[in-house]
């Protein structure tokens, strides 16, 4: 059962990894592209390919949560589990109702969005959806760090029957 739970943390740490990593990206693309439509056509595209990854990792591992949990404790199975319901619905809020909203901005803009003005109700709007965005990507990877910590201190085996006084100190003070 560990290796499976090994598993299970590689495939949620891949997907944390590449949310830490998209970060670096989103900053180096609007940093090195000469035009920030440019950038943002990357960010956006390789946002797209995060959520769907974190929806799609988020329904596995919360699938796989359901295979062999008989020695394993209730409360932070389910723990677990609304945490990783948490980060599929952070990446599908982020996807279809942030990523749709900004969407729809860009295209009433219908310029780039350096050349609205900055007190512009659109140009407000878009930064605002893009703050959510950011916040939402932000839970969901909190989400998905706690779940990892959670997982990867699961114990396995019979280590309940064996329950050991943690009071009992007589073996640790003798000369």
């Amino acid at each position: 059962m560990k290796f499976f739970s090994d598993i299970r943390l590689l495939i949620l740490a891949v997907w944390l990894g590449a949310a830490v990593f998209f970060i670096g990206v989103a900053q180096s693309a609007f940093a090195v592209l000469p035009q920030r439509e440019l950038a943002g056509a990357v960010v956006n595209r390789n946002l797209s390919i995060l959520n769907y990854g974190g929806i799609a990792i988020a329904s596995l591992l919360i699938l796989t949560s359901l295979v062999a949990t008989a020695n394993i404790g209730k409360f932070w199975l389910w723990v677990e589990r609304f945490l990783l319901l948490a980060l599929g619905a952070a990446c599908a809020v982020g996807q279809f109702v942030i990523g749709f909203w900004l969407a729809s901005v860009r295209n009433q803009i219908g310029k780039p969005i350096d050349e609205v003005a900055v007190d512009d109700p659109l140009r407000i709007q878009f930064n605002m959806l893009h703050e959510y965005s950011v916040w939402v990507l932000f839970a969901g990877m909190i989400a998905a760090l706690i779940a990892f910590f959670i997982i990867s201190n699961r114990r396995f085996g019979a280590a309940k029957a064996e329950k050991a006084d943690v009071y009992d100190f007589s073996n640790e003070f003798k000369v």
